[in-house]
């Protein structure tokens, strides 16, 4: 276990594609959250969940903390977490990854070295809400979350404009690890994730093979 580490567990998302909350969808008749909470409470001392309906999730027995900046998406999540995570070492995960394993886990974090963010690339995409974050990353992500905020003046949208991690990763110290050509044990499909009632009946589809 590590105790210098922070879990940080996202499920702020609307979940429009889905329907309903998918953190409450049920895979072997456990909800999604409590499977990914107990993976990341047997890996990390710490964990925390940045939610904006906290009440839903006192059950876990986890600090919830609410988005400090909303509607602007993943990175506001992340900027959540890092900011009342009380460690400068961070893992990120969203709450709809069924099939990620605690050895996926610690190989991208056998990977962190002197990166500030570490992520991996994976059945067809780069899975950035699933690795590693340094919480010296703050600045940076404010400045992102600052241009957006003028960006929406300027335009004067009705929402806030969305602001991608994809972008932060770019511009910051980061490793994206080509991990199924150098993880041996790679299993395709761990990033899956659920989307959409589709994603979920295929999950339950996968879980009954």
């Amino acid at each position: 276990m590590y105790n210098d580490i922070t879990g940080i567990i996202l499920s702020g998302g609307k979940s429009t594609r889905m329907g309903k909350d998918k953190s409450f969808l049920k895979l072997n008749n456990r909800f999604v959250i409590e499977h990914i909470s107990d993976l990341m409470k047997s890996i990390f001392k710490d964990v925390i969940i940045i939610t904006n309906e906290t009440d839903k999730y006192e059950f876990l027995g986890l600090k919830c903390n609410e988005d400090i900046v909303k509607g602007i998406g993943p990175l506001g999540g992340i900027h959540s977490g890092l900011t009342h995570s009380g460690n400068e070492l961070n893992f990120v995960i969203s709450c709809d990854l069924p099939f990620i394993t605690i050895d996926v886990i610690e190989f991208i974090l056998n990977n962190r070295q002197d990166y500030d963010a570490v992520i991996t690339r994976a059945d067809g995409f780069i899975q950035q809400l699933c690795g590693f974050y340094r919480k010296k990353l703050l600045p940076q992500i404010e400045k992102f979350i600052d241009a957006s905020s003028e960006e929406e003046t300027r335009n004067n949208e009705q929402e806030k404009r969305k602001c991608r991690v994809l972008s932060l990763i770019e511009c910051v110290n980061a490793k994206i690890i080509d991990i199924e050509n150098i993880y041996p044990s790679y299993k395709n499909g761990t990033f899956f994730n659920m989307n959409n009632y589709e994603d979920y009946e295929n999950a339950l589809k996968i879980l009954s093979i």
